[in-house]
């Protein structure tokens, strides 16, 4: 079957299938975090993009090869309910935004910087700092040399708007701003948003809604 990018908490895990990159998206409790295992073609290698809650659910989606990293798109609670669990049962080494890392409860092993890239097996994902719904916000860029760009943006960019950035202008602005020069102006309108929480999106569907978000501020 297709993916659509639709799952449910205590529902199967959708698969997308790339040429190089097998991205499995599944939603766990309680509050509908999306979390993405990410598999090498070419070498197994397997990373984890936000340990958001229900361990047993997401080693199942792991499996029996491992997981050699784990990256937490922010600091937020949400986002890292499984962690130290992941952590201990797998090995994998942890990454998160340098200006976040503070906030979450498990060491981080590697601070992520705008513009660093992380690797596993023959994958390379590079990371943009989004400052607005947290300092240290990072979204995921996969650049499919077979397709189109993938991005895994956290609470920074969903279906119909940004982050929540809490009746805070300045932060609004920030983050506005972050995710237009860093993910719209640079990436095509084919780009495949995959977010934090819900349903994935394109670039191009939310980019003509730019300007309305900028206008009704948030």
């Amino acid at each position: 079957m297709a993916y659509t990018g639709e799952v449910t908490v205590g529902g199967t895990p959708d698969v997308h299938e790339l040429g190089d990159l097998i991205i499995t998206k599944v939603a766990v409790g309680p509050m509908d975090n999306n979390a993405y295992v990410l598999r090498c073609r070419a070498t197994d290698a397997q990373l984890l993009i936000d340990a958001a809650n229900e361990p047993a659910t997401l080693r199942e989606v792991v499996g029996p090869d491992g997981l050699e990293a784990v990256v937490t798109t922010h600091q937020h609670g949400d986002h890292w309910q499984a962690l130290a669990e992941i952590v201990d049962a797998t090995g994998a080494r942890t990454y998160a935004g340098r200006r976040d890392a503070d906030g979450i409860p498990v060491p981080t092993d590697v601070l992520v910087e705008d513009g660093d890239t992380i690797s596993f097996g023959r994958i390379r994902l590079t990371a943009r700092h989004l400052v607005g719904h947290t300092p240290g916000s990072i979204a995921l860029v996969y650049d499919d040399p077979h397709g189109h760009p993938h991005v895994f943006t956290g609470d920074c960019l969903f279906p119909g708007g940004v982050g929540n950035t809490h009746d805070d202008a300045a932060a609004f602005t920030a983050l506005l701003d972050g995710v237009t020069t860093r993910l719209f102006d640079v990436l095509p309108d084919e780009t495949w948003v995959y977010p934090g929480h819900g349903k994935d999106t394109t670039l191009g569907t939310e980019r003509p809604h730019l300007k309305e978000w900028r206008e009704r501020g948030w």
